[in-house]
């Protein structure tokens, strides 16, 4: 007798996709390339365009970067013999003319007088309207409106929709709705699963779904309210734990300024009052402060450092570069030796000597203040009471660094305590990016640079005008002030930046026989850059032949001209990092954008806006637009760089509302909160920590 049949156990979207019809362990590997393993993951891989198949368009619609089905008469037709075409054709329809290519030996000939259903991406040729290797179809292929879906090497589109299709299917009896009815009625939202059928299988009725439209804006709201959430209860974790009070103003900080030959200006006064509040609640600061270029970031840090160390605690100041924090160690220690502190570096570019020292200085208190780079987090670094973690230059530092760093001020004896966090920027951060990637911290903007800091003169200078601007540096430098000369990063190899680097400086000294010309770059070790930025610093160089080590953190009130090569390769912020080493006292400077034509359109834009404007938050919003969150934020601030639906640009008029629901799903204490963030983030939660 045979055994009674049993019924299937239903798919469930936390299912493996090999559990779908078609998918093998050859299909799941090659899904698997993409970070897709369960059917719920196919349902959010979401279309990155549609192709229209079933509805004619005239030729003068505004076609230009579209896959469009055309219908037109051939005027003309001739085959080629030369290149890669082997037919081009002239098309026509009753609102304008097209150019069409063939190549290869496949695809459809087309006839003189004949009329034709194309279907192909259309784009702006020499003479106007031009689609290549047009697909022909007839009456009865005529199809809907079909979604394109980001794919990998051996994965068709019509494997995609098959895929899709059964996502959905199971999506029918396995998809929470996470959302409370109240909202989505309120704003005309349709249901999870309504919207996602609408996204991944439109009608020709509806047309292509618009990111204006309800069924995308429900989804990309509820994408950045899990990131608002994840950030947001990360936050509520931290400061549930206790930290040091600092409630004393600092006398230290008070003898500081009495022997400083300047003052803070009010932005960093109110700043640094915001800090000390902070400083005085027993739960942990987590604190950005963002300032411009040369808007005095280190006094009020050194400020913070001092208020921790009046109370019988250490601060650890953590640099991207060994360079920044070698130089930042210089200036704490020529400010704060004087009142009896010792400020210990700790670099992995130490001998084991001077490491092992520093190491003891640490673990026994009698070093207050640290200052190093990724080497402060390492797991033999022991402090005796980490009071306060400083960390600069924030986005050159993953989530992870920052966390491990803040680990080490928790301590046997003082059971949950951790430090207070102050990061840093130089790089403003749009308000776009500081409301959804910084949502756990509080911001504070310093927004008024010092007295004294002079405006800097932009210029755009073609490459082949460089003699001209040999004649300009033998002229500055002649008037007794300094210059630097930048070569970019243009492949990803340091030795390629030093030989282009070298070689600059070597045509240069060629030609300026009678200047001091010195060299840094990425390849020479800390204490031969050290020595050359020193030289440079103590005014023994000139000109300062340099690759973007001197991006960040480098002084030198007399250097009043700055020279870009390839400038038109760089971004905005890195762009305006390095014209922010001119211009830091009181002479006129200079900054020249060398380029190379042709320059691109977007170049163009770029190199126009740096002349035009100082302000660092518009030139930062400029670079949000052109490079998005992911360049911004640095590669490994990877949640915000890898959303699924929401973008940042496109959509940050919705940033707002996501965060009052972020609130007010806390504040009802909402069961739905924890599903949220494991549908939008899953496994990616972690990039939320502090």
């Amino acid at each position: 007798m045979a055994a009674p049949r049993t019924r299937p156990t239903p798919l469930k979207l936390h299912h493996s996709v090999e559990l779908l019809t078609g998918v093998g362990a050859r299909v799941a590997a090659q899904l698997a390339r993409l970070s897709l393993t369960t059917i719920g993951d196919i349902l959010w891989h979401l279309p990155t365009r549609y192709e229209n198949r079933g509805q004619i368009l005239p030729l003068g619609a505004h076609l230009v970067g579209q896959s469009a089905l055309i219908q037109v008469t051939i005027s003309e037709s001739k085959p080629l013999m030369r290149g890669k075409a082997r037919q081009v054709a002239q098309g026509f329809d009753d609102s304008g003319d097209i150019t069409l290519w063939q190549f290869g030996r496949f695809g459809p000939t087309l006839q003189t007088g004949q009329t034709y259903l194309l279907f192909g991406e259309i784009r702006e040729g020499a003479h106007g309207l031009e689609m290549a290797q047009p697909e022909m179809m007839n009456s009865a292929q005529l199809e809907a409106i079909l979604p394109v879906y980001p794919s990998t090497e051996g994965l068709s589109q019509t494997k995609w929709r098959t895929l899709v299709a059964q996502a959905l299917n199971v999506a029918l009896d396995d998809l929470d709705e996470l959302l409370p009815s109240t909202l989505r009625q309120r704003e005309g939202w349709p249901s999870l699963l309504v919207a996602l059928q609408r996204i991944h299988v439109p009608t020709l009725s509806e047309g292509v779904p618009q990111r204006h439209e309800p069924a995308y804006v429900r989804l990309i709201v509820e994408e950045l309210l899990a990131h608002m959430l994840a950030l947001r209860l990360k936050r509520y974790e931290f400061t549930q734990t206790a930290a040091p009070r600092f409630y004393q103003k600092s006398n230290l900080y008070q003898r500081l300024l009495s022997r400083l030959s300047f003052k803070p200006t009010g932005a960093q006064d109110r700043v640094l009052r915001e800090i000390q509040s902070d400083l005085a609640r027993g739960s942990p600061m987590l604190r950005l402060v963002q300032g411009d270029v040369g808007s005095g970031k280190t006094l009020v840090a050194a400020g913070a450092a001092l208020t921790a160390i009046e109370h019988g605690y250490q601060a650890a100041l953590m640099a991207p570069t060994a360079l920044l924090a070698e130089q930042h160690q210089r200036n704490f220690a020529q400010w704060l030796s004087p009142l009896g502190i010792e400020v210990q570096l700790l670099s992995g570019q130490q001998s084991a000597g001077e490491r092992r020292a520093g190491l003891t200085a640490l673990a026994d208190g009698s070093a207050q203040l640290v200052i190093g780079t990724h080497a402060l987090f390492q797991e033999q670094v022991v402090f005796d009471r980490l009071g306060l973690v400083i960390v600069d230059e924030q986005h050159r530092f993953g989530v992870h660094q920052r966390l491990a760093l803040s680990d080490k001020g928790t301590h046997p004896e003082r059971a949950g305590h951790r430090p207070h966090q102050l990061v840093m920027t130089a790089t403003p951060i749009p308000r776009t990016l500081a409301m959804s990637a910084y949502a756990d911290l509080d911001v504070s903007i310093i927004d008024e640079l010092p007295p004294g800091r002079t405006p800097i003169t932009t210029v755009l200078v073609r490459a082949d005008r460089r003699e001209q601007l040999i004649a300009r540096i033998s002229a500055v430098c002649g008037q007794g002030r300094q210059a630097y000369w930048v070569c970019p990063l243009i492949e990803d190899s340091e030795r390629i930046e030093a030989q282009a680097a070298e070689s600059t400086a070597e045509y240069l000294r060629e030609s300026l026989p009678h200047l001091r010309i010195g060299l840094v770059h990425g390849r020479m070790n800390a204490a031969e850059k050290n020595a050359e930025m020193a030289r440079f610093k103590a005014h023994e160089v000139d000109l300062l032949v340099a690759t973007t080590v001197v991006e960040v953190g480098v002084d030198v009130p007399n250097a009043s001209l700055m020279i870009i090569e390839n400038a038109d390769r760089m971004g905005l912020a890195q762009l305006h990092q390095l014209r922010g080493r001119v211009g830091r006292g009181r002479i006129a400077s200079y900054c020249v954008l060398l380029f190379d034509e042709p320059l691109a359109d977007k170049a163009r834009a770029r190199l126009g806006l740096m002349r035009e404007t100082q302000d660092g938050f518009r030139l930062a919003e400029a670079d949000l637009v052109q490079r998005g969150p992911g360049e911004i934020l640095g590669t490994r601030q990877t949640g915000l760089a890898k959303l699924k639906v929401a973008d940042l640009v496109q959509d940050e008029h919705w940033l707002e509302l996501a965060r009052t629901l972020a609130d007010e799903l806390i504040a009802e204490q909402s069961p739905a909160i924890p599903a949220l963030i494991r549908r939008w983030i899953g496994a990616a939660q972690h990039y939320g920590q502090v």
